[in-house]
């Protein structure tokens, strides 16, 4: 090492002693000698890691996992029990695989072949499609294991190696853009001040770089030759799924260190922005917090599939049913006419022919029964559908009506398992943050000093001017248009507009253009721009131009720091110990660079609800700054800090009125001896290893959280999402009810839902809430047994008056909506009270819950789930809509702002809300008719075909002779009928995509079950049933008594069985022509190729070698083609068997025509053209009576003007009357 770099080590490692001074970590733990270290703290907290001691983990009890990771659901040697036990867990598969174990002894009445090969085939298509997905998983595991890292070999030498050859205690060097090979503990960077920055975005899908800062012990580590003699130990939690939590301790050079996530470097992250760093492995493989959370997802299944299994056991009980039915017929005729049947040798006779044994005859011909009857059961069912179903989903990705060109996100159908109950949905449960609304915060009002700024109009608002009936004329319609040249504020004064800021919407004169200098409270006007500057983790980016941009953990941080920006409060720099600001504290537009030296930070969680920074400024005076939700903040001012709070209070119900996010900012000056001692209690609850550590820290950060004084509150709106109200609306024509579960504050959520038209000014609301004064006095007498009984009393008489009102008004046209707060959702939750609150959410129009936690959600879409028993949908984008996703049948994550967590939970994942719309009402209509349609044709062809047998059966005294050759019946499900019934899942359409939207009524179709419920299932299997008579007993009256040959002899059973296979194979296809109502070439070509298919078979497989052909020998060539009776036997019998049908279809669209029905034929005969009125008439009905929606809010204006109207002429006629009499 040189001497001028020397130097430099030495004047950087100077620079380090000195930020000592002036950061919490000044304050250590000293291990001395000798000294133990204190033990880890319990269950949970046991890992001990050997920094860059990678060989002491190789025996226990420190032998970690290694760092090779695997994502197959098989390997080699698993991969044929678990493909297979996975294929036999369906009920179908296992009784073919008994038929086919059965073919191989004398039982069966098939060749071996003919029932193995179809099982073969079905098995090893859904075998091979498991195979191509985990063979594709593993290519990704072995490109992922195969990357390379630079690791510690020894003496200051590193090499390079593959990710998988890294070990728990091995130092890495990881490069710029690189990944992290595995969650490392950050130990130095390329910058001075040991920090880095890391995208996060294979982890939560969040594009905003998180800043990571070292412990300053291991800043001087910033070289390879560094590493020569570095050794430490790190004891820390076991490994477990947060990712966002680390709880740990670093021993180095006799000190502890306490280490928590802002020195932990996830797997699957990416350096950004930063030469290199160093660090060490904690956790390798699957112990890392990113593969920790590599669960699967909870197993969902479609209501149609899971009736479809009962099915399937259905008539698996009637074909034990006809088997035993047959074998106690033929046990019968065997033991009082087997000595009339001299051709079967009575004198030497079979066991399956014995009187003597008459037991075993019965059950052999039971078993030869169970084989031959189980073409009643569909065998290629099961597979057919996952097939469809993926043809389905690939359709749902590619729909650009669905694309969303601005983040450049298609849909995407995570799963293909639910996309018929998609069309089943009753109700959806959706979060409001970044799913209605847009998640992208613009700073638009504030408070400070008692006086409100800011005279932007918000969305909510204007829907409020119109729900209450005032003109928005004189209101400042404020758009960020860049065309408008002028806008007209509240005071009506123009102002030329300024090109759009990202993030900063706020127009008012008295601030902006350094105007609050000349303010009279322009010291506390500072102060709150200083805090918005100050306490946040924003990283800044400065181009050559001086322009800063922001890189912050959540939009409304954004916001805030860009406002700051705004007003002269430049946050343009960033270190581990200081942040520095440009200060224009001069109406010119001077500036001034100032250093506040960041002590600590206490950072925001969902249970403190606030955040904090305790800094040093240029007169070495010590500031507390904290900002957070205003009823956290007002609870901790101090009597001389509560001067602005109620002026305060009344900005923030208007700013909640006007549906904006709100916070309370607040600050408190510390004296050097207080600071010193919280802090020495702070830096205690931070070493601390074990399950209470997060609890002493809050309780550290409560303690000094006191005693501040109020400054101000700040207000950003975030919009609604676009089309979000036109969503909601066609959703509620379509019959769909919507709940809103928000974390929110009540008058947030409520004007929200005004603007969304959820709510509207004449729906009666019921707000259930413990904000009243029996609460507020149980609460003050400090008796918490007394205080739950009182709140648990309140919900219960608040929800019993909610059911007595709406029980009063339940004749009249009376429109409720229910709201309930967090608090009060706690306890209406509770096992005897939830189906109170259920029964009376289902009564109301509107449902919205506030201030509710992730848990809360998911609990409420259980409720929803359970007690109404009908499909749920929940949609959200944040990690908080996790557990409500997973919970409902159908979870949809939005790919927007909050990150991936909510889309990777998720079964459909869309950009916009308003994609919901198509992706039920148009996608969740057609795969529901799909599939209903499918599956009870399935059955259906099934049916017509296996009876057949079991007639055929009656005729040959249950003699086990099958009337059809082996292979016929094998290639029936497999070939002849599978193409079109393919087309019609994947193709098919009872009305178009516009049709859909514009008669969203036709959705209920799907939530009333109306295709396959069981009356339609009966009549699909009583057509099967009617079809396999006529087909059977027809046919054979036809060949019975009439001569076939020029010989004159009749029909043998090898040509009445071809005739009546060819038959079933006209009517079966022909059938699904009747049921389809959207024909392209496709259909076409399947249904009508796929009989073409039959006969090209029949001819080719009839010369083949009699002793593989059999039956089939020569019989279409020599015999079927060349007869009359034949042919017309296919066409009679072919239309007999598709009349019942045909007719009932034309008596029902002619009496009791379906909604579909009458469409389809309006635009088949162009009425909706040569007619509009009737159109219009025809949209008018096809909705359901909506209570929610502009449309419903249209009507309901409509109705109190004609009601307004009414009343004002019946007062006229009566005064004019009076006038009369007078």
């Amino acid at each position: 090492m040189g001497p001028q770099r020397a130097r430099q080590k030495e004047k950087k490692k100077r620079k380090i002693r000195l930020s000592k001074l002036y950061t919490f970590a000044c304050v250590r733990p000293t291990l001395e000698e000798g000294d133990i270290i204190t033990p880890l703290g319990g269950p949970g907290f046991s890992r001990v890691v050997f920094c860059n001691e990678p060989e002491r983990h190789r025996i226990k009890p420190f032998k970690y996992r290694s760092n090779y990771v695997s994502t197959t659901k098989y390997n080699f040697a698993t991969f044929l029990p678990k493909a297979l036990f996975e294929q036999f867990r369906r009920v179908a598969n296992l009784y073919f695989l008994f038929t086919a174990g059965l073919s191989l002894t004398p039982l069966t009445p098939f060749t071996p072949g003919s029932l193995i090969a179809p099982l073969l085939f079905v098995v090893g298509v859904s075998m091979l499609k498991e195979a191509i997905e985990d063979w594709r998983r593993f290519l990704q595991d072995r490109e992922v294991n195969s990357r390379k890292v630079k690791v510690h070999s020894g003496y200051g030498n590193f090499e390079e190696r593959e990710w998988q050859n890294v070990r728990v205690g091995d130092v890495v060097r990881i490069e710029k853009d690189q990944f992290f090979p595995a969650d490392l503990l950050f130990l130095s960077s390329g910058y001075p001040d040991g920090v880095c920055y890391v995208e996060t975005m294979n982890l939560d899908g969040e594009t905003n770089l998180k800043l990571k800062k070292t412990d300053e012990s291991t800043l001087n580590l910033d070289g390879d030759e560094e590493f020569q003699g570095f050794k430490g130990e790190v004891r820390c939690e076991d490994p477990n799924a947060n990712l966002y939590s680390f709880i740990g301790n670093l021993v180095y050079d006799n000190l502890v260190h306490s280490l928590g996530p802002q020195q932990i470097l996830l797997r699957d992250s990416k350096l950004r922005n930063t030469p290199f760093i160093y660090g060490v492995v904690i956790f390798s493989g699957h112990d890392t917090k990113v593969m920790q959370n590599a669960t699967d997802p909870p197993s969902k299944r479609s209501r149609i599939e899971r009736k479809m299994d009962k099915i399937i056991y259905l008539l698996f009980s009637v074909l034990v049913t006809l088997a035993l039915i047959g074998a106690i017929v033929f046990g019968i005729r065997t033991k009082f006419h087997m000595e009339d049947w001299w051709y079967l040798r009575p004198d030497e006779p079979s066991p399956y022919f014995d009187p003597n044994q008459l037991h075993l005859a019965v059950f052999l011909q039971f078993v030869t029964a169970l084989i031959m009857y189980g073409y009643l059961i569909p065998i290629s069912l099961y597979v057919s559908i996952e097939i469809v179903k993926v043809l389905q989903a690939m359709f749902i990705n590619q729909d650009t009506h669905m694309y969303y060109e601005e983040l450049d996100k298609p849909a995407s159908a995570r799963t293909s398992n639910l996309n018929e109950e998609l069309g089943q949905v009753d109700t959806i449960l959706s979060d409001k943050t970044g799913t209605l609304t847009c998640n992208q915060m613009e700073f638009l009002k504030c408070s400070i000093a008692g006086v409100s700024y800011g005279i932007g109009v918000t969305e909510v608002e204007r829907a409020t001017a119109k729900r209450l009936q005032k003109s928005i004329a004189g209101i400042d319609v404020f758009h960020s248009n860049e065309t408008d040249a002028f806008l007209t504020g509240e005071t009506g004064v123009e102002m030329m507009e300024k090109p759009h800021i990202k993030g900063f919407n706020f127009k008012d004169d008295r601030l902006m253009n350094w105007n609050w200098l000349s303010q009279p409270q322009s010291a506390i006007i500072g102060m709150f721009f200083r805090i918005l500057a100050i306490c946040q983790t924003a990283i800044p980016e400065e181009d050559h131009m001086g322009n800063v941009q922001y890189e912050a953990e959540s939009p409304d941080e954004g916001a805030f720091v860009v406002a700051a920006r705004e007003f002269g409060f430049k946050f343009f720099k960033r270190t581990q110990t200081s942040v520095f600001l440009r200060e224009t504290l001069d109406p010119t537009g001077k500036y001034v660079e100032r250093e506040y030296k960041l002590l600590n930070l206490l950072e925001f969680n969902s249970t403190r609800k606030r955040m904090s920074v305790v800094m040093k400024d240029e007169n070495e005076q010590i500031f507390l700054f904290c900002k957070g939700a205003d009823s956290v903040i007002f609870e901790r001012l101090s009597k001389a800090g509560r001067e602005y709070e109620e002026a305060t209070k009344v900005h923030l119900a208007k700013y909640g009125d006007a549906g904006l996010r709100t916070l309370a900012l607040a600050y408190r000056k510390l004296d050097e001896a207080a600071y010193a001692d919280w802090n020495d209690l702070f830096i205690k609850a931070k070493t601390t290893i074990g399950p209470d550590r997060e609890l002493k820290l809050d309780e550290a950060a409560d303690s000094i959280e006191r005693e501040l004084i109020l400054v101000g509150a700040t207000a950003v709106e975030d919009k609604l999402q676009s089309g979000v109200p036109e969503c909601i609306d066609k959703l509620a024509l379509a019959g769909l009810k919507i709940w809103v579960l928000t974390g929110d504050k009540m008058e947030t959520a409520i004007n929200i839902g005004f603007a969304c038209s959820l709510l509207r000014q004449d729906m009666k609301q019921i707000i259930v809430s413990l904000d009243n004064p029996e609460v507020t006095a149980a609460g003050d007498l400090n008796n918490k047994e007394a205080f739950l009984k009182v709140c648990k009393e309140s919900i219960l008489e608040q929800l019993t008056r909610g059911h007595q009102e709406v029980s009063v008004d339940a004749g009249s046209d009376a429109v409720y909506a229910l709201v309930i707060d967090g608090k009060a959702l706690g306890y209406a939750l509770e096992d005897d009270m939830k189906e109170k609150f259920l029964q009376l959410a289902i009564r109301c129009a509107s449902v919205i819950c506030c201030r509710v936690s992730p848990k809360q959600k998911a609990l409420v879409t259980r409720l929803v789930k359970e007690g109404k028993g009908r499909t749920t949908l929940a949609v959200g984008d944040g990690a908080n809509d996790v557990g409500m996703i997973q919970e409902a049948d159908i979870g949809v994550g939005i790919s927007g702002v909050e990150g991936m967590q909510a889309v990777m939970a998720s079964d459909f994942a869309i950009a916009q809300f308003r994609f919901l719309e198509r992706l039920l009402i148009v996608h969740g209509h057609w795969c529901y008719k799909r599939i209903s349609t499918m599956v009870c044709y399935f059955f259906y062809k099934n049916i017509m075909f296996g009876l057949t047998l079991f007639y055929f059966q009656a005729y040959s005294n249950f003699t086990g002779q099958t009337l059809y050759n082996d292979w016929f019946m094998s290639l029936f499900n497999v070939f002849f009928t599978s193409l079109p019934v393919l087309a019609l899942g994947v193709f098919e359409q009872d009305v178009s995509a516009d049709i859909c939207l514009e008669f969203p009524t036709i959705y209920q179709q799907g939530p009333k079950n109306m295709f396959f419920s069981w009356a339609r299932i009966e009549r699909w299997i009583a057509n099967g049933v009617s079809s396999s008579i006529i087909v059977f007993f027809l046919t054979v009256n036809i060949f019975q008594h009439h001569a076939f040959r020029e010989s004159g002899e009749t029909a043998g059973f090898e040509v009445l069985g071809a005739t009546m296979y060819t038959v079933i194979i006209w009517a079966v296809n022909c059938q699904i022509a009747l049921a389809t109502s959207y024909f392209t070439w496709i259909q076409h070509v399947t249904i009508w190729g796929s009989i073409s298919l039959w006969y090209i078979f029949l001819m080719i497989y009839g010369v083949i070698n009699p002793v593989i052909s059999s039956t089939a020998y020569m019989v279409f060539i020599e015999t079927l083609a060349p007869s009359p009776i034949f042919w017309l036997t296919t066409l009679v019998v072919g239309l007999a068997c598709n009349l019942p049908y045909f007719v009932l279809s034309v008596f029902q669209r002619q009496f009791w025509p379906m909604d579909h029905h009458i469409i389809q034929e309006i635009k088949y005969l162009k009425r909706d053209t040569e007619d509009p009125e009737m159109w219009a008439k025809e949209m008018k009905k096809a909705v359901e009576k909506a209570k929610i929606g502009f449309t419903a809010r249209f009507e309901a204006t409509i109705k109190q003007v004609r009601s307004k109207v009414h009343r004002r002429q019946t007062n006229k006629k009566h005064s004019h009357d009076s006038h009369e009499l007078q």
